[in-house]
């Protein structure tokens, strides 16, 4: 166990795109919608282990064209993310709304964190190889060891998700005395985003 939780930790302290959306909602919007987004990457997570659990990363190597389905998909959302983080009037939202209108909502908020991780097939590829990795054929049920496993992935990452929600939302404070890092950081997160969109469009299954 103790392999599997520092294996976990040194793969969730990796920056990814998800870490660079819960750093920028936090920091534009605040950390109660920051948390919302580290909650919708928790359901996301559940999704992926159960996914992973029902075999679905067997259809990705059967079928690769659904690999590349939902690569492209997560590609696009990411890159829309990237250029509405790019965008001046967006400082203050990500959600689409323009300044002064319906402010962002905890739904929101909590979608955008579902998708950015859901439409990520490496994150189902990390738990279809990671976890059975794990699994002790001498132990429990392989089925009761795979949500044990995965339960305490969702729970590790969103600790961690928690803590990178609450830099965010202290980085927002600092950046508000000072706009042109404001800007600065916008346009690194942005950035940030458009490249791991990249990543993941011309990334190969492995």
């Amino acid at each position: 166990m103790a392999l599997y939780l520092t294996a976990l930790i040194m793969i969730i302290l990796m920056p990814g795109p998800d870490m660079i959306l819960l750093l920028q909602t936090g920091a534009r919007q605040g950390r109660a919608l920051a948390l919302a987004t580290a909650l919708g990457l928790a359901l996301a997570r559940a999704a992926h282990v159960t996914l992973a659990a029902l075999g679905l990363a067997t259809l990705f190597k059967a079928a690769p064209w659904t690999f590349d389905l939902v690569r492209f998909a997560g590609a696009a959302y990411l890159l829309w993310l990237g250029v509405k983080m790019l965008k001046p009037g967006a400082l203050g939202s990500l959600s689409g709304a323009p300044q002064g209108s319906v402010p962002p909502s905890w739904l929101g908020a909590i979608g955008r964190g579902v998708l950015t991780n859901l439409l990520n097939p490496k994150a189902l590829l990390f738990c279809s190889v990671l976890l059975p990795q794990f699994i002790d054929p001498n132990g429990a049920a392989v089925s009761v060891q795979f949500a044990t496993l995965g339960v305490i992935l969702v729970l590790l990452a969103l600790l961690f998700d928690c803590a990178y929600a609450l830099v965010g939302d202290s980085l927002g404070r600092w950046l508000e005395r000072s706009p042109s890092a404001r800007r600065i950081q916008q346009w690194l997160f942005g950035g940030l985003l458009i490249g791991f969109a990249v990543r993941l469009a011309f990334i190969q299954q492995a």
